[in-house]
């Protein structure tokens, strides 16, 4: 079977959709080897803006490039922008020139050739310039096939206020087993140590805590899928301890997160801590206001006290679509967004960065910048981006993300929270999910072994 067949049965699927924003696209006719001129192009580019950042960061760049025009498409979400990309494939034209994704579904675009394997312009040689965790989820057949925006080393955010009342050191949990005594005081304050229904929503964090165990619930070798939800020894270390948490009702499993009550329980203080992204600081700021003063972080848990095991959650890039007719061009917007000055700006506008010439940066972590202020004002004076930047440095370990993300991330809250409400075990609804994620790449035309 070759790839190619993946695109169609992915078109097919696709193509059920209704189709977002075709009419206003970049490039046409599965064009793949146009390279167009570098210096004189009028690219499309889709995505979210969530710093409000975009106007300023194309006028920048087509100032510096006046041969080149940039029409900014917003899809608003990143869901939304993967479903509208899914559907200019399934049509087979229609497609931007450049298209930002969440890091987790490049994959699914690269192994159907939808997108520009970028070494061809260079981009392997810039490895060492991007800290590992965003940059080795960009990478498939060992090619680059986007260029990562931002990072998002996993952390341990907590109330310092709740945690005082519960008489809980915060900078004292340094091992997982910390974390669950820790868990047992906040409990007995009425509050709870952190939350997880085990809905799609927590399908990230899910991710990020699993990869930091060691585990490896997929392998994706071409083809060729291996998956592994409950004998893999990382799994089951991940499994057994979130068991223990929903038995002993240390966990609020009614809440999920980005829901209204996420925010209410963590501006309330009765959710007293999350294992979350290096990007949730202004998302507490908005969510938690009440809580001003009262917020720190910390560096994640560790499964063996000493070890220095890190992971990431989340994060976004920016790719070439193969249909793309001006892919040099595209790839100079690319550079200035993710190497250039552009990434500069968006790290001066709440985007945490990847690139660690910007992390090593003093101005980054510098207390008495402006943006510096108010985040630290709010995390009780803490220098919050000399933590994050510590943590985004250190070394993390491989993780593969499946080639067909979406449903991964969809099929997970149907699968798992049945777990969290407690009508089966933790283990059981791993092992029906692997069942769910088996059949669906079978039909995707995957070759997969479900190994339990």
């Amino acid at each position: 079977m070759t790839t190619r067949r993946f695109t169609r049965i992915l078109a097919s699927a696709a193509a059920l959709a209704t189709i977002i924003g075709v009419s206003a696209c970049g490039g046409s006719d599965g064009n793949k080897g146009a390279l167009g001129d570098a210096d004189k192009a009028e690219l499309v580019f889709w995505g979210w803006d969530a710093g409000n950042t975009m106007k300023e960061l194309i006028a920048d760049f087509q100032k510096d490039n006046p041969g080149i025009t940039v029409k900014f498409n917003s899809t608003g979400t990143a869901s939304n922008t993967q479903t509208a990309l899914s559907n200019a494939i399934a049509a087979g034209k229609g497609a931007p020139d450049v298209v930002m994704l969440e890091d987790p579904t490049v994959t699914q675009f690269a192994v159907t050739e939808d997108l520009v394997d970028l070494s061809s312009f260079g981009a392997a040689d810039e490895a060492s310039k991007f800290v590992a965790g965003p940059w080795n989820k960009l990478q498939y057949d060992g090619k680059p096939y986007a260029m990562p925006i931002d990072s998002g080393p996993e952390m341990l955010f907590y109330n310092k206020a709740v945690f005082d009342k519960a008489g809980v050191d915060g900078e004292s949990i340094k091992t997982w087993d910390d974390y669950y005594e820790a868990a047992k005081k906040v409990r007995a304050t009425g509050s709870y140590m952190t939350n997880n229904s085990g809905s799609a929503m927590e399908y990230q964090p899910f991710t990020a805590q699993a990869w930091q165990a060691g585990a490896h619930p997929w392998k994706v070798d071409g083809e060729k899928i291996t998956i592994d939800m409950t004998k893999d020894a990382g799994m089951k270390r991940y499994i057994d301890f979130q068991q223990k948490l929903i038995d002993e009702d240390l966990i609020n499993t009614q809440v999920s997160n980005w829901s209204d009550e996420w925010n209410r329980s963590l501006n309330d203080g009765s959710i007293a801590s999350l294992t979350i992204g290096a990007w949730m600081p202004v998302n507490l700021m908005n969510g938690a206001p009440d809580q001003t003063g009262n917020w720190r972080v910390a560096q994640l848990p560790q499964w063996k006290e000493g070890e220095e095991v890190f992971s990431d959650d989340g994060g976004s890039a920016l790719a070439i679509t193969a249909q793309s007719h001006n892919q040099a061009a595209a790839y100079k917007f690319i550079e200035y967004m993710t190497l250039g000055k552009g990434a500069v700006t968006m790290s001066q506008t709440g985007t945490f960065p990847c690139l660690k010439s910007i992390l090593d940066d003093p101005d980054f972590t510098n207390p008495e910048s402006e943006a510096n202020k108010k985040v630290n004002a709010f995390f009780g004076g803490q220098n919050v981006s000399a933590v994050l930047a510590e943590a985004a440095k250190r070394p993390v370990g491989e993780f593969q993300y499946l080639p067909y993300n979406a449903f991964a991330q969809t099929q997970f809250g149907d699968d798992i929270s049945p777990a969290y409400n407690k009508k089966i075990k933790l283990e059981d609804a791993f092992r029906a999910y692997g069942k769910s994620l088996a059949e669906h790449g079978t039909q995707q035309g995957y070759d997969v072994t479900n190994e339990g």
